[in-house]
């Protein structure tokens, strides 16, 4: 019998863009900028549950907050902390929005499974935090992932009747393919979770208006992932000209970007 295909190289973003290894640096110190900026209107690492990446940062505007944008960050569950990505708050801030970041603990010391759960948590400390207007959850790859998870009709969240969209961003929406690549030596998905946690197998909440944005220039599984939930939910999706899956997220910085339109315009 045939061993299953290597698809290692279909979900590595780095080694086809140009100049990726110098992005980190970059966000650190644009997120460092912004929460300087920000003086005690940003604060960070408000604990949701009792593990040492169970905690949240969270950005206020300047005045009473029109509602509260969750961006989870990705890093294929294995990588990064909130305090990376705090740059990317500025363009709802500027909107008047509050922005709360989770983290999440990271695989191999948690399951996908598991990362969910911690992200309805830590949702469910920012909703009180920010009890006023409509909640709005993005995210980015693996965090587009998450985001996609918090639609779901198999989770009951507190805040759900507050949920007005959802937004993945290069989400990973059927986890099945990732079992055939050498990043499943720290995840350990397994077929019964890759099923379970796969957005585009399960049903989204009707009431939650969801697009799928991707960058046109992402790698062909990304491309793949975003039409598939896209086809799933029967939602719109996006292909953003000229993006690869890093700048994807660089409109999010713009208060009057298409993608801060998609997520914040008329609420």
């Amino acid at each position: 019998m045939n061993s299953p295909p290597d698809l290692s190289s279909d979900y590595a973003n780095a080694a086809f863009i140009p100049g990726a290894e110098a992005l980190p640096a970059r966000w650190r110190a644009e997120a460092a900028a912004l929460r300087d900026s920000l003086g005690a209107r940003a604060r960070s690492a408000i604990p949701y549950g009792p593990g040492p990446r169970q905690n949240l940062d969270l950005f206020l505007p300047d005045g009473m907050p029109k509602g509260l944008m969750v961006f989870i960050h990705g890093g294929y569950w294995l990588d990064f902390v909130p305090a990376d990505w705090s740059g990317f708050a500025a363009g709802a801030l500027g909107r008047g929005w509050a922005v709360a970041m989770p983290g999440y603990t990271l695989a191999p010391q948690a399951r996908i499974s598991a990362m969910t759960r911690e992200i309805e948590a830590a949702i469910t400390t920012a909703a009180a935090e920010v009890p006023q207007g409509p909640l709005v959850v993005t995210g980015h790859s693996a965090g587009g992932h998450l985001a996609a998870r918090m639609a779901c009709t198999d989770l009951a969240p507190s805040w759900a009747a507050r949920l007005a969209r959802v937004v993945p961003i290069s989400p990973l929406a059927d986890l099945r393919p990732l079992m055939q690549t050498d990043m499943n030596e720290r995840l350990g998905l397994d077929r019964a979770e890759a099923k379970a946690e796969s957005p585009a197998l399960l049903r989204p909440r009707p009431e939650t208006l969801v697009t799928v944005r991707v960058g046109a220039q992402e790698r062909p599984a990304f491309l793949w992932h975003a039409r598939l939930l896209s086809e799933a939910w029967d939602c719109p999706w996006h292909p953003a000209p000229g993006r690869h899956h890093f700048n994807v997220i660089d409109p999010l910085c713009a208060p009057d970007s298409d993608l801060m339109q998609t997520l914040l315009a008329g609420l």
